[in-house]
């Protein structure tokens, strides 16, 4: 595919194109950047999220400001440097092994003292999250889903955009259901 034929498969958000694109082929690129411009460890996929929503926001201006005067890898180098400068500040360390929520005895004291269908649930759901690699991803579950914050304010209390608090509680989303599938079938062995 040519640039400008790329250019327009990533505005038609060709979801195949955009993949290839984004994870595989500037992936070298994009991981080069990240390791210069960061001075601690963050994830790859919520950079190149954040960086795919500014360059797609107001209908893809950004992308259609590519002219063809340096190839589509020259501009996406320069276009990401300065984007991931801007944003230095704003994404999440990713090498941290502190969660972001403490389990603490209150927490174990509310579950007990709920109902007991209500509590049994809760320990389960507690359980299968105490599980999860990703502590963010708690985080962000126990934020938006279980006590129910706005997403408004979870994503100003991370200090991340709201597109990426939704991208994290989607990934959060799938690695909590691929715990639970886990934890099911080792309990299918019994």
């Amino acid at each position: 595919m040519t640039d400008q034929e790329i250019i327009q498969a990533l505005i038609r958000k060709d979801n195949a194109v955009t993949q290839n694109f984004f994870f595989r082929q500037c992936r070298p690129l994009f991981n080069s950047i990240i390791g210069r411009v960061f001075d601690y460890e963050v994830d790859y996929d919520e950079c190149i999220n954040e960086l795919y929503i500014y360059l797609l926001s107001n209908d893809g201006a950004r992308l259609r400001q590519f002219q063809g005067r340096s190839t589509l890898f020259l501009w996406l180098k320069v276009t990401a440097t300065r984007f991931f400068i801007k944003k230095r500040s704003r994404m999440i360390e990713n090498a941290s092994h502190e969660p972001l929520y403490d389990y603490e005895e209150h927490d174990r004291d509310a579950i007990t003292l709920a109902a007991p269908e209500t509590g049994i649930a809760a320990m389960d759901v507690d359980s299968i999250m105490k599980a999860m690699p990703n502590h963010r991803y708690v985080y962000v579950l126990r934020r938006l889903l279980l006590d129910e914050d706005a997403p408004e304010t979870v994503a100003q209390d991370m200090n991340i955009s709201i597109d990426n608090l939704y991208n994290l509680k989607r990934r959060a989303l799938q690695q909590l259901m691929q715990v639970a599938l886990n934890d099911i079938r080792h309990y299918a062995k019994y």
